[in-house]
């Protein structure tokens, strides 16, 4: 078996993917932007020149898709037209429960990965780790007070060491999965449950505002985000108001034979 790449190997997901193969004894090398440390390797969306020395001896990758891109594709299928041609085997794709093969950019990729000759597609509800460091939500915990065009809906938030452990196995099983993982916590929360929680673990207050899809794409714009991507966080979240992401999958006890993670777990040990 060759190395496993981890694109966005110092991100959310990807340091904790990395840290979990290692622990399983798996060369491993992280991919970033401006590597600085031992086991990490440069890789840029945008240059094709660092494709071939971050795909040197790779058997398996973990692929996270270029952040912000409303249309991935036209990134994703020439370099993994390069990994496969490079003899990578086993692909695994960091997707969303929010996004399905008709949805427009984001649902090529799940097509685009099925040509590897084994493949996985990991489809988590929104992350714990959102309420938590730069994410918008965070900052509106800190200001108290979380935006959304969410309603009252309720999500199955999902803990990123959860999806990092589903990608291990994925990624090392001796049998390839090709299928896909739809990730979720223990339970849904409305966002003002979670403020709820997490206004309890700080001793602060922390209210859920609800807003209009348009109000909301707006406030997106207006605190930095590009407006064709605002425009489509604005569309998710319209989605969860309307029930999408009100549902409890097993997946994660199914894949590594433990419980999901709670919110409130998460909140005592992570939220400050």
């Amino acid at each position: 078996m060759g190395d496993v790449l981890v694109l966005g190997g110092t991100g959310t997901t990807g340091r904790r993917v990395v840290a979990g193969l290692r622990e399983a004894g798996v060369p491993v090398r992280a991919a970033t932007r401006k590597p600085g440390e031992p086991g990490q390797v440069r890789f840029d969306w945008t240059d094709r020149s660092t494709y071939a020395g971050a795909l040197h001896d790779v058997s398996a990758m973990y692929l996270l898709p270029p952040i912000g891109e409303v249309s991935p594709a036209r990134l994703v299928e020439p370099f993994l037209d390069d990994a496969l041609a490079a003899g990578v085997r086993r692909v695994v794709l960091l997707s969303s429960s929010a996004v399905t093969a008709d949805t427009p950019g984001l649902g090529d990729l799940q097509r685009l990965v099925r040509a590897a000759p084994e493949w996985a597609v990991l489809k988590p509800s929104w992350f714990m780790q959102n309420f938590t460091g730069e994410h918008l939500v965070a900052q509106g915990v800190r200001d108290g007070e979380i935006v959304t065009a969410t309603g009252d809906a309720r999500v199955a938030f999902v803990d990123a060491g959860d999806i990092a452990a589903v990608a291990v196995r994925a990624l090392t099983d001796p049998g390839p999965h090709n299928t896909e993982h739809v990730l979720t916590g223990p339970s849904a929360l409305s966002y003002a449950e979670a403020a709820s929680i997490v206004a309890a673990r700080t001793g602060r207050p922390v209210r859920h505002r609800a807003v209009s899809t348009a109000e909301f794409a707006a406030w997106l714009t207006a605190s930095g985000i590009p407006e064709s991507f605002a425009a489509v966080l604005a569309a998710l979240d319209e989605d969860i108001r309307r029930g999408a992401e009100d549902r409890v999958t097993p997946a994660v006890e199914e894949v590594t034979g433990r419980p999901a993670r709670s919110f409130r777990t998460f909140a005592e040990e992570e939220v400050r």
